[in-house]
């Protein structure tokens, strides 16, 4: 059964620079239910905005804990 994972992030636009640039490649956060979760950067590239990304996003996982979609909720 899928499952969905909730995540807040804050992350400046300078800080993404290097994930796009490739000297970092994945996000490693915490979601809202305290999971630890790691993904790709490339996933966040259409939420980038001037000021970096900031908000929360829903993550829904395969029963394979496989990303098939995300969704940008809100702004923080």
């Amino acid at each position: 059964m899928p499952s969905t994972l909730i995540v807040d992030l804050r992350i400046s636009a300078d800080e993404f620079l290097r994930h796009y640039k490739g000297s970092a490649r994945h996000v490693s956060c915490h979601a809202r239910d305290g999971r630890r979760v790691q993904f790709p950067t490339a996933i966040l590239q259409r939420f980038v905005s001037h000021d970096g990304i900031n908000g929360s996003f829903k993550l829904e996982l395969d029963d394979n804990n496989k990303l098939i979609a995300v969704s940008q909720l809100g702004k923080l």
